[in-house]
């Protein structure tokens, strides 16, 4: 009768000791990794932010923040924030609106959804806002449109073009009316602004929907966007919804709104800085010429 284990493989030591050592080798933190939403490549974090947060795999621009994107746009410690003490308030007693609000300062960082003020861009002074993807998604409320607002009035009286980069959920619906109301208060400053001759160059990110697509973000002289951004009111799931027809492929993305003439470029991130300051230098020269 065989012995029992007699076809077992013999122990050694050798291979235990290297089972070891590869076990208690350091594991990498995934804090150093970041998972492109697009083709879902994995890339170095360190190797995504040098290149502006842009897929090195296949050009996906993901989310960037409000300050992040200022500081890639505007020369180098020009930037000088403006109204950065507003904040939101509930004030409609709407339920759960405190806790959202008090979530989104700690998960942003900022006290509200937009961060304005004055910068240079290639030695070009102007008034620059940007909107911040994790304050609620960007979405308007009165603090967001009062800040837009006194910012064109600002490049009005000091005759300086405003460059507003836009992300955004929409109008705030835990502000009711009053959020609504932010599109006309916003829209006659930039009239105003536009009145008196002066520029404003807008870049639409993803997403840019609902209210503030409907307001300030289409009423620029100058609408550049990023490559793939969703630009809309309302989005392609409710209009299939509500029209019963399947939309075409690429419906309401930056480079379909540019073939029909709602976007004047699409614009990669690596490039926006250049052709926004060239922008900016052919409207000082157009104004010193007058």
């Amino acid at each position: 009768m065989l012995r029992k284990g007699i076809f077992k493989k013999p122990n050694n030591r050798l291979e235990d000791s290297q089972v070891t050592e590869q076990a208690s080798s350091p594991s990498v933190p995934e804090s150093m990794y970041v998972r492109c939403d697009a083709c879902r490549a994995t890339m170095l974090r360190d190797d995504l932010q040098a290149n502006a947060l842009v897929c090195t795999h296949c050009g996906y621009h993901l989310r960037m923040g409000a300050r992040q994107r200022i500081v890639h746009l505007t020369d180098e410690g020009s930037f000088r924030e403006m109204h950065g003490e507003l904040v939101s308030r509930n004030l409609i007693d709407f339920p759960g609106y405190d806790e959202k609000l008090r979530s989104s300062r700690e998960v942003s960082g900022e006290n509200e959804a937009v961060i304005t003020g004055i910068a240079t861009i290639a030695g070009n002074p102007c008034c620059v806002f940007a909107m911040e993807p994790n304050f609620m998604m960007g979405s308007m409320g009165s603090v967001v449109g009062e800040k837009i607002t006194r910012l064109f009035e600002y490049a009005r009286q000091e005759c300086l073009p405003v460059v507003g980069c836009t992300v955004s959920g929409g109008a705030r619906m835990q502000e009711g009316i009053l959020s609504l109301m932010q599109m006309a208060k916003t829209s006659g400053a930039v009239k105003w602004h536009s009145e008196a001759g002066g520029l404003y160059i807008a870049l639409l990110t993803d997403p840019t929907t609902g209210g503030v697509t409907a307001s300030f973000a289409m009423e620029a002289d100058i609408i550049l966007a990023e490559p793939g951004a969703l630009i809309a009111f309302a989005g392609p799931r409710v209009i299939e919804q509500t029209i019963k027809q399947k939309l075409p492929q690429g419906f309401q993305r930056a480079e379909f709104l540019q073939e029909n003439g709602f976007v004047d470029l699409v614009v990669e991130r690596g490039q926006q800085k250049e052709i926004i300051a060239r922008l900016l230098t052919l409207h000082a020269l157009e104004v010193k010429a007058k």
